[in-house]
């Protein structure tokens, strides 16, 4: 529609003496007829209005492509004006007619030689915009002349061509050496086609972040800086923009480019003033602060941005959000200017607020006088928004400015006197900041406080005053009746009082413990029992069980001395403050958020950073990583002994543990009670299946009719909703096929959709590793499950884990990060190839050293039954023999890792006590 508009503009200055609007006028019907009909006609002014009805009429929306070959014939004309309006229909219905559009190929070819530049230059821009593959082919060799053409507005058309094609056909522009040429172009005579060849690359590169197209030197800086001073605006913005990517070598080179540079700050156009300060406040970072042209530059960077707060309100907002930044960066480049930043009356809301803002940045003990009687001044405005915002800036001041405190607290209770309510309330919200900033300074001004206790309506200000009561309920006389009063209307309030209301009475019980032992029962019962907020019931739990056990410790935990508030807390972080400083004049300058936050795809999402930063993000992890403890692979002998010694029953803290039959027995406790019943001594909690234990492995009771295969233990919830905002996962593990695999119930319990899951693992024993991304294809909604089954390999990091077992594993959804760990069970490691061959395993056995065998003995199991068991889950029967009344089976098993397990299971006839010893080894 742009494109339409600046065609429709420009055909004005070739000799319309009437107005168009009657072309826009509703006709009868007929029209294509009649259109086709004048389209068609000997007569040149005819067929030019005939072109003209066609455009109004595609513009309104109406559909003309039926005309497409009639308005195609008018293109062989040498009326300039005729032959816009003919490209300009070419270019919306090319797209729709790609085998009419390639009647026009010959004419394009024809018009990018004709001797009128602006004729070569209208064909070379309309290549551009049919975006149709069948026809860019045809277009290289007429755009390969537009970009040697004699004519620098040819050239500078044809620059913004290869652009648009790139975008069109990558690989046809890079195989046709377009992008080397454009490079060329850099070196124009011609300031324009400068420019463009630069925007052109530009553009290029954001889509190709790793072409490395603009290769910028100190050679191709100085042309840039040379056609710099004879572009049109929009020309000079996109050659600062690119000088801002460049690197300097040194500080000399710096400065150079800063000296050539600052004359740029008094252009006329907002946009090129705040490109020229994104390249000053890039290259200054290379500039030493002793020299002199430090300060000279310093005091050239204010007046360009004060200049830009004397135009409109929309503009003014722009330029005060990138203020802003460079104000967080280098206040000193504004301190003296602090009287730009007060409000005039006439300002609209967002540029009051964003003043406002920029007023505390720029606050010191110098200013912080004048500063002070303008907030109180904004304190009266009719604008509860601003006012707000007012009230809230002098509690800022107070506790930036230490010096100001006294008459910052002074200001504010002289407006608490005012009893308006909301600057009541705001004003008690900014001295309980003031009371953590400087502690044991102005309690003397909570009497007033408490005496607007009962005005307060909004949650944050009750907060706040529960909080001040709470905090120095000894200095209140009546402080357990000031909580009383909020404590009748608990369940009404909201959740931020009713955790403050909490806090601040169990504070007092513990200042005042013989006066409010009824008081902190009375919200211990609310929050424990009567409230369905889980926040709150952990929060009274906590402190039940502190006050119950421990009132000494109680004592320390929640009086504890609290730390002094920062002066600022709502800096940007100082990554995201350089990438944005790198984004001047840019919208995420205006949004505050780097561009990878709102720009889909991969464009824009080049994360910049300032040249004296010499550590980034990735950087930075990698030194986090190097500086943790390293990884200990272990070998195969720590394995072994781990094997042996893994205790794999469940945890439990109820009722004995089962009798142990030896020291030793630690591989196979709980193997008595997969063969049969349960022994009478084992806790009521050992009876069902816990995923991990052997138990699962050997649950062969009944032995008939049961279906073969590796045993999978039922889902237990691995991490629970209260632990992950409202994210249950429930797991087990199985082998199937060869493949281990982690099944998953996910469930959301929380109010809002859950997106964009993803895993992954700690470094374990065995190398357990995902196999492939977590396949979550649809938004989990709330109170919705999934099942999801995720495959598992064993060729990641190794790292010996306590118990040997033991799985550390992060799930990342669009809300947050979250950490659980669970115990596989050692059965699904076994492998299928894992049967040893008779003799080896008896050669084997013999070798193995005493300190490798561990015994166990367990109950009630039938021999047949095990060993049709077993083998499902690829421990296998090597033998069965039987030697003096004992019947003897022997088993086999082989672990990913490559070490052997073997078995020896000894049964005595009418003994219900079985034996069975186990050894591993490595073996290859």
């Amino acid at each position: 529609m742009q494109e339409w508009a600046n065609q429709l503009c420009e055909n004005r200055q070739f000799g319309s003496k009437m107005t168009d609007s009657k072309y826009f006028t509703t006709t009868k019907k007929g029209e294509i007829f009649e259109l086709k009909a004048e389209l068609n006609s000997d007569k040149k002014e005819k067929k030019k209005e005939a072109v003209k009805k066609v455009i109004a009429s595609m513009t309104v929306g109406k559909d003309v492509s039926a005309l497409f070959p009639d308005v195609v014939n008018c293109m062989q004309t040498d009326n300039l004006e005729l032959k816009k309006l003919v490209y300009l229909y070419l270019m919306n219905y090319a797209k729709s007619q790609p085998d009419m559009a390639i009647m026009a190929v010959n004419t394009f070819v024809k018009d990018c030689e004709d001797p009128n530049p602006l004729i070569r230059a209208l064909a070379v821009r309309t290549m551009g915009c049919i975006r149709v593959d069948k026809i860019t082919e045809y277009l290289c060799e007429p755009l390969r002349k537009c970009l040697k053409d004699e004519d620098p507005y040819v050239r500078k058309t044809a620059a913004v061509c290869v652009a648009k094609l790139h975008d069109i056909n990558a690989q046809l522009v890079e195989d046709q050496g377009f992008l080397d040429t454009l490079k060329d172009l850099i070196s124009d005579s011609n300031p324009m086609v400068v420019a463009n060849a630069v925007a052109a690359l530009s553009e290029i590169a954001e889509s190709h972040p790793n072409s490395n197209l603009m290769d910028l030197n100190p050679q191709t800086i100085n042309k840039l800086l040379t056609a710099l001073n004879e572009c049109t605006e929009w020309g000079q913005i996109f050659i600062l923009d690119c000088l801002a990517n460049y690197t300097p070598r040194d500080d000399r080179e710096s400065q150079s480019i800063c000296e050539r540079v600052t004359p740029r700050l008094s252009h006329a156009n907002s946009a090129v003033v705040l490109s020229a300060v994104k390249v000053l406040m890039k290259f200054m970072e290379m500039l030493p602060k002793d020299l002199d042209y430090y300060g000279t530059l310093l005091k050239k960077l204010a007046p360009p941005l004060v200049t830009l707060l004397s135009a409109e309100p929309e503009l003014q907002y722009v330029a005060l959000r990138n203020i802003n930044l460079i104000v967080q960066r280098r206040p000193e480049i504004l301190k003296h200017e602090m009287k730009v930043f007060f409000v005039k009356y006439n300002d609209p809301i967002y540029v009051k607020l964003e003043k406002l803002d920029i007023m505390i940045r720029l606050a010191s003990q110098a200013n912080i006088a004048q500063v002070l009687a303008e907030l109180k001044e904004y304190a009266t405005e009719v604008d509860v928004d601003f006012v707000r915002k007012a009230v809230r800036a002098i509690g800022r001041c107070a506790i930036k400015v230490e010096q100001s405190a006294e008459r910052c607290v002074s200001t504010l209770l002289d407006l608490i006197q005012t009893k308006v309510n909301y600057v009541v309330q705001e004003a008690i919200v900014v001295i309980k900041d003031i009371f953590r900033k400087y502690p044991n300074k102005y309690e003397s001004v909570i009497a007033t406080l408490c005496e607007n206790l009962d005005s307060l309506d909004e949650p944050e200000a009750r907060a706040a005053m529960i909080w001040i009561v709470g905090e120095y309920a000894e200095r209140i006389d009546n402080a357990d009746e000031l909580l009383e009063s909020f404590l009748e209307g608990f369940h009404d309030e909201s959740t931020q009082v009713q955790l403050q209301l909490l806090t601040a009475i169990v504070k007092l019980f513990l200042k005042k413990p013989t006066e409010t032992q009824e008081l902190v029962q009375q919200v211990l019962s609310l929050a424990t029992q009567d409230s369905d907020n889980p926040d709150l019931r952990d929060r009274g739990y906590i402190y039940w069980r502190l006050l119950s056990t421990d009132p000494v410790a109680a004592k320390e935990v929640v009086l504890a001395e609290k730390p002094l508030i920062s002066e600022e807390t709502d800096l940007i972080e100082p990554t995201l403050l350089e990438e944005l400083i790198c984004h001047i004049g840019t919208l995420a300058s205006v949004y505050h958020k780097p561009p990878s936050a709102f720009v889909e795809g991969s464009r824009g999402v080049q994360h910049k950073r300032l040249p004296g930063s010499t550590e980034s993000p990735d950087t930075t992890s990698a030194a986090a990583v190097s500086d943790a403890p390293p990884a200990v692979i272990p070998s195969q002998g720590d394995l072994l002994g781990d094997l042996l010694n893994l205790d794999l029953t469940p945890p439990t803290t109820t009722g004995p543990p089962p009798p142990a039959s030896s020291e030793n027995n630690l591989i196979l406790p709980a193997i008595g009670a997969g063969f049969g019943a349960p022994p009478a001594a084992m806790p009521a909690s050992f009876s069902a299946p816990v995923s991990g234990g052997l138990d699962d492995l050997f649950d062969l009771g009944g032995g008939v009719g049961m279906p073969m295969g590796a045993y999978s233990a039922p889902k237990t919830v691995w991490l629970p909703a209260m632990k992950a905002k409202g994210l249950e996962i429930s797991g087990t593990f199985a082998r199937r096929s060869g493949v281990i695999q982690m099944e998953m119930t996910l469930t959301n319990k929380a109010m809002s959709v859950m997106t964009d899951f993803a895993i992954q693992f700690n470094r374990n024993s065995f190398g357990l590793a995902p196999a492939g991304p977590l396949q979550v294809l649809t938004p989990l909604n709330p109170n919705q499950s999934i099942e999801v089954t995720l495959p598992l390999n064993t060729v990641g990091p190794v790292m010996k884990m306590e118990p040997l077992n033991n799985l550390q594993v992060a799930v990342k959804n669009n809300i947050d990060v979250f950490y659980f760990s669970c115990q596989y069970p050692i059965s699904m490691l076994f492998v299928e190839d894992g049967k040893m061959e008779r003799q080896v395993f008896l050669a084997t056995w013999k070798d193995i050293p005493n300190d490798n065998e561990a015994q166990f003995q367990i109950k009630d199991c039938h021999l047949n039954a095990a060993s049709n068991k077993l083998q499902g889950s690829n421990i296998f029967t090597i033998a069965k023999r039987t030697v003096d009344g004992q019947d003897m089976l022997y088993q086999s098993m082989k672990l990913t890792n490559g070490i052997w397990v073997l078995a020896e299971m000894r049964v005595q006839a009418g003994n219900p006590v079985y034996t069975v010893s186990t050894a591993a080894c490595a073996y290859s």
